[in-house]
């Protein structure tokens, strides 16, 4: 019986992760392509509109960096299901924003949920799940990682084209519902009696220069890097980070616990996990805008045809056992790695204009070869953090990822800008498509960079995960008959 009641909430902590990080990290692309409908709707210059995604990311950086220690300090579940709700409440009052004053204000609350939602439901599935069992749930994490931002466009397109621009919050409404009831009946609380009072000083410098850091990433190749604004915001931002850094290195009960990146495999696989992040959402922002430019095609048709990247990466979590049992982790991550650049570098040299299911098939083909390399790096990050550390693990992984997605789209955006996307010709203006081809070869190079990381990866680094009769089949080693 007790085993079948653990059983029974493990799969209810896999439903609550899934659906939860699902609506985040759908919102994070959604968003992008209703964008226009606002401005139109509100009468608005549409490069205003920029502040409904830059609220949302600036609050979400003050709250991220918090959210472990919330988690340790008041019960996992607890501070869980507040953010939940407030995620939730959020995406209802965007849907009815009448302005786009109301509409930034809401966004921010919105970002302040989804900043702790999203390491506080990490760390408890991995405290529910032992580092055994992690590649077993490798599927439930695909979901998230994977399937929400290459379905964010197309469900994003289909409401601005059919419906309303506000359906692309009220989508969230019900499946939060859902979640609340689910996780205030049947998840467990957890505390760490060891939490501690809040370091107040290192909660005010992390607010201030990570928030003012993301600023500064994404507003930076729109608004141009010699501008004061971002340059003094880029500036300041990273001094505050650096202090911050330098001071929960030295506090005994830190806000973010950076000695846990004395652990070499942590500190290796987030490092890989940042570039992996840059590469892949870097790429998800530039081939749409190359595909739309280039071809003169609707959002939606962009996203049907970056759509087969998501059904790769779900095939891929399919192949894990598999491939990681026949090669092991270290070598699917490298050569997860490696063909995605070289199929970078293909889609890259082809560009737009190649026949479209061929590059259907090149993306799909990203899709199973990162989807290793991802999901690999997520069930194996934290096989050496103990249950009492997971809190602050997870959000310091969360953070590194945040970083990488922001710095992934600010490099390439700053490319297509530098290189710029419209020639001037005697028959008018054409679209320049070397740079987009420079912008994915640069995502090319951040995952390169990864690959340089995942080189110095070990076999025995991944024993604690695999299993003995598989560790002794893998280095060869018969047992030993006692007596």
């Amino acid at each position: 019986m007790k085993s079948r009641i653990q059983l029974d909430h493990k799969i209810v902590v896999c439903i609550v992760y899934v659906i939860a990080m699902f609506m985040v990290s759908m919102d994070g692309t959604i968003v992008n392509v209703i964008l226009p409908t606002i401005s139109n709707e509100f009468n608005l210059n549409p490069s205003s509109t920029s502040g409904i995604n830059v609220g949302y990311l600036v609050s979400l950086a003050v709250f991220l960096p918090v959210a472990g220690w919330l988690g340790d300090r008041f019960g996992t579940k607890k501070i869980f299901l507040i953010a939940l709700g407030v995620f939730t409440a959020a995406s209802l009052l965007c849907g009815f924003a009448n302005n786009l004053q109301t509409l930034n204000l809401f966004r921010i609350l919105q970002g302040a949920g989804g900043g702790i939602l999203t390491p506080v439901g990490m760390a408890i599935l991995f405290r529910t799940f032992s580092p055994e069992e992690r590649p077993k749930v490798s599927r439930s994490l695909v979901l998230p990682i994977a399937l929400a931002p290459a379905i964010g466009p197309i469900v994003g397109g289909f409401f601005a084209e059919q419906l309303s621009w506000r359906w692309a919050f009220y989508i969230n409404v019900p499946f939060g519902v859902m979640v609340l009831l689910i996780g205030v009946f049947l998840l467990k609380e957890h505390k760490e009696p060891t939490a501690g009072r809040l370091d107040l000083p290192g909660f005010l410098l992390s607010a201030a220069g990570f928030s003012m850091l993301m600023y500064a990433m994404n507003i930076g190749p729109s608004k141009g890097w010699d501008s004061l604004v971002i340059m003094y915001t880029g500036i300041i931002g990273a001094v505050l980070f650096l202090l911050f850094i330098l001071l929960e290195l030295r506090v005994e009960k830190p806000m973010l616990d950076l000695r846990l990146l004395s652990d070499r495999l942590f500190r290796t696989l987030g490092i890989i996990s940042l570039f992996s992040m840059a590469g892949l959402l870097g790429m998800l922002f530039v081939f749409p805008l190359m595909y739309q430019s280039s071809l003169h095609a609707s959002a939606l048709e962009s996203g049907l045809t970056t759509f087969p990247e998501a059904i790769g990466l779900m095939v891929a979590s399919r192949m894990m056992p598999l491939t990681t049992k026949k090669l092991g982790i270290h070598q699917v991550i490298r050569m997860g790695l490696l063909s995605t650049i070289i199929i970078y570098t293909l889609i890259s040299l082809l560009g737009p204009t190649a026949n479209p299911w061929f590059l259907r098939a090149l993306l799909f083909s990203v899709g199973v070869c990162l989807g290793h390399t991802v999901v690999a790096v997520q069930f194996s990050t934290f096989t050496n953090i103990n249950s009492a550390s997971m809190g602050m693990a997870a959000t310091l992984f969360n953070v590194q990822n945040r970083i990488g997605s922001a710095m992934g789209v600010a490099i390439l955006a700053s490319i297509l800008g530098a290189v710029g996307t419209v020639t001037m010709g005697t028959n008018g203006n054409h679209v320049n498509l070397s740079s987009y081809q420079f912008a994915l070869l640069g995502s090319a190079v951040l995952l390169a960079i990864a690959l340089f990381f995942a080189m110095c990866l070990r076999e025995d680094d991944f024993k604690a995960i695999i299993p003995k009769q598989d560790m002794a089949n893998s280095l060869d080693v018969k047992p030993v008959k006692s007596g």
